[in-house]
């Protein structure tokens, strides 16, 4: 997504557990009277004193000694020792669901090779013992909480003052639920100002430490400065600092042990402040921590469908080489497009129209689509190719593909009960899958790297490698991805990364647009990784996004040297092409598989100077579109396509997403919509919570600009219709 990250410190906790007293009895002992029970003498009773005082703080040495020899071989009960970060965990299987394993582990299916060891990755934090100087919530002083360590249980404080920010390496640990009442967990994630309120993207997690089930919940919180709220997974209601979250209708139920993920947009008047929390009627514990909906997921998995496996062999019955199979319709090579000017053209030269959807996952953590812990993956490729999009844009993480490249398959996060099938494979496989589905249905792919790390938060990293992945890594995702589908064309296309951005004081850290070979020059990278592509793959076309910043003067500043922002331009992370004026991207003899693609959003996103006061299309096109990026189009450059657009449907940006819509309708320019997701915080999708269910509004709006000819929506497939309500591109007439 766009917008902004501004992280703002917390209120650390701080206190000290006082130290016990203890009182020594005073009375004396038979040996300290005569052996007729009188007095002794003074010099007898010093002495005698001395010598009891000797071996009485002997023993007590020994003691202390024996205590602290028999804790270090003796961790506490709730002290379970946890995995080191990242270790691989070879997956337990029953014995036949391992001859299932070993039966696929080497398929080729018509271009789905699938294999390796079945693994998972486990991060967990490293136990720690309490030190001395604890706080008031039983944490080591300055220690910030996560997810699994609870500050001090509901009886004991029904309030409290939030840890410092959680860190993004920051995980939960693997002990075992404490039974001391309820605890809300929350993170902070992206932050804006829109029209002087506070906006803050939290991720809440409702913990049951206790020994029952709960069936049904309300929670409310108390925060200062409440003005309003946006929430997913459940019923968000305000009245006045009262913020009231009941269930969605799949997620009423919380395990003893368990948890449930909801989120929100929220705007206060100054900083995010949480001050009390209660469960229906019952006082919360309130702690910041990392709060990972996939996590939980696969946590609730563990515990209400133990006997499905997932993803590791579980459902022997499953014929995974059958399921990976190529459509026996499909012609393999037949859908393959280049471009001429700014069109996209099929092999017979038929101007085709890209108009297609978000659905992220792979990119966060999930290991496959996000929804699928509440939804189907079949009926759900199928549902939007019957609505008529016939290209999925797939935000994925360039540290997963590397994973599955050396073999290594962390584990899918899904609803195991609702996708039985998935549970024979691996995520690798599930995502292979996914493929054959979607050629099924006459829906073309496009990988989209929308990350180097796998994080939800990992696209607001301003470039395309890390402290995890080098360049050459990103390179090597990329590679491999264009390999190892050279012959399946149901991928059509490589969007080399999501949103380069970067500011002017965050020099080498930002991306930049010249014709220099600096690390971080976006034009560079991305036509190295263009080249190490169609090197692999020479059919599939190269999608190229743009940066945040580009100089006024490309003269004086071309080097980007100023870190003065008035010397610069500035666009959406992503939108900024104005480097394609001076320095196009050069694909040498495969120019014909190079788009453009821009982001755009609306001021519910961010509100953008461009959006003060009254705004008008024209207005739009003079501040904003023209010189970031339409003007590619107007000259013939190449092709645009508008890799993310999309919004809630009210006020203010309903008015921006009817003239970025017009815009699309009157000059076909390509586009996916973001998004699919529900969960997406600042936009919203175009499924409801459940995954299932479609906003109809949303829907009919976006159907606008869907191709459709007669009445039916066009595929991108010549041989496979699109879904229900389509056709194939072979019974087109084209643009």
């Amino acid at each position: 997504m766009s917008d902004e990250k501004k992280m703002t410190p917390e209120n650390e906790q701080t206190g000290a557990a006082e130290a016990e007293k203890v009182t020594k009895p005073d009375t004396k002992s038979p040996s300290e009277l005569g052996k007729d029970g009188s007095e002794p003498k003074k010099a007898d009773k010093i002495k005698k004193r001395r010598i009891l005082t000797a071996i009485v703080f002997a023993g007590m040495l020994l003691a202390a000694l024996c205590v602290v020899l028999n804790l270090a071989q003796n961790p506490k009960k709730d002290e379970i020792p946890s995995f080191s970060e990242s270790t691989p965990i070879t997956a337990s299987l029953p014995e036949e669901s391992r001859a299932t394993e070993a039966a696929t582990s080497e398929v080729s299916a018509a271009g789905f090779p699938v294999g390796g060891e079945v693994t998972t990755t486990v991060e967990t934090a490293l136990s720690t013992e309490t030190s001395p100087e604890e706080s008031a919530a039983g944490l080591p002083a300055g220690r910030e909480t996560t997810s699994a360590e609870q500050t001090t249980s509901a009886e004991e404080s029904p309030t409290e003052t939030s840890a410092p920010p959680a860190t993004e390496s920051t995980t939960a640990s693997t002990t075992e639920p404490k039974k001391n009442g309820y605890t809300v967990v929350y993170s902070a994630g992206n932050r804006w100002e829109n029209s002087g309120v506070q906006m803050t993207t939290k991720e809440l997690k409702i913990e049951n430490n206790t020994s029952g089930a709960v069936s049904g919940w309300k929670l409310e919180l108390d925060i200062d400065g409440l003005k309003n709220v946006e929430g997913w997974n459940g019923t968000w209601k305000v009245s006045g600092n009262t913020l009231t979250i009941t269930n969605a209708d799949y997620n009423g139920d919380i395990p003893a042990g368990g948890a449930q993920v909801i989120g929100c947009n929220i705007g206060t008047a100054s900083s995010l402040s949480i001050k009390s929390a209660k469960l229906n009627g019952k006082s919360c514990s309130v702690t910041k921590g990392k709060v990972d909906q996939n996590q939980q997921n696969q946590q609730n998995n563990d515990q209400n469908n133990n006997s499905n496996n997932n993803n590791n062999g579980g459902n022997s019955s499953v014929d995974v080489k059958a399921l990976l199979t190529r459509n026996e319709n499909a012609v393999q090579g037949d859908d393959w497009l280049h471009t001429d000017g700014n069109r996209i053209l099929d092999k017979n030269g038929k101007q085709v129209w890209l108009t297609g959807v978000n659905w992220f996952g792979y990119n966060t953590g999930t290991n496959t689509f996000d929804g699928l812990w509440n939804s189907q993956l079949a009926p759900s490729v199928k549902a939007i190719a019957d609505h008529g999009f016939n290209l999925i844009r797939v935000p994925i993480s360039a540290e997963l593909i590397n994973q599955w490249a050396a073999g290594e398959y962390p584990r899918a996060n899904y609803n195991n009960a609702y996708n039985q099938e998935l549970n024979a494979m691996n995520s690798l496989e599930i995502f292979e899958y996914f493929l054959k589905l979607a050629e099924d249905n006459g829906i073309k792919v496009m990988p989209d790297i929308h990350s180097a790390n796998t994080d939800a938060s990992g696209h607001n990293a301003n470039l395309w490698y890390t402290d995890r992945v080098s360049v050459d890594k990103y390179y090597s995702a990329l590679e491999w991805m264009a390999d190892r589908y050279k012959n399946n064309d149901t991928i059509i296309a490589f969007d080399l990364k999501n949103e380069p951005h970067g500011k002017p004081n965050e020099g080498a850290n930002a991306a930049i647009w010249n014709d220099s070979k600096a690390k971080n020059n976006w034009k560079y990278t991305a036509e190295t990784a263009a080249a190490k592509i169609l090197a692999k793959n020479p059919n599939v076309l190269i999608m190229v996004e743009g940066t945040e910043i580009y100089p006024k003067d490309i003269n004086k500043n071309g080097d980007y040297k100023s870190t003065n922002e008035k010397d610069y331009y500035f666009n959406w992370w992503g939108g900024n092409l104005r480097g394609v004026k001076d320095y196009p991207v050069n694909l040498g003899k495969y120019q014909n598989k190079l788009v453009y693609s821009p982001h755009d959003y609306g001021p519910t996103v961010y509100q953008q100077p461009w959006f003060k006061g009254t705004y008008t299309f024209e207005s739009l096109m003079k501040d904003c579109w023209k010189d970031n990026w339409f003007y590619i189009h107007e000259t013939g450059t190449a092709p645009l396509l508008i890799g993310e657009w999309g919004g809630f449907m009210r006020e203010p940006n309903l008015t921006w997403m009817t003239y970025m819509r017009k815009l699309i309708k009157d000059n076909h320019l390509n586009h996916t919509f973001w998004c699919f997701n529900a969960n997406s915080g600042d936009t919203g999708g175009l499924v409801l919570d459940d995954f299932t269910t479609w906003d109809d509004e949303k829907y009919n709006f976006v159907k606008e600009v869907l191709w459709q000819e007669s009445g039916k929506f066009v595929g991108l497939d010549h041989a496979i219709k699109l879904g229900e309500n389509g056709i194939a591109l072979s019974s087109a007439k084209g643009l």
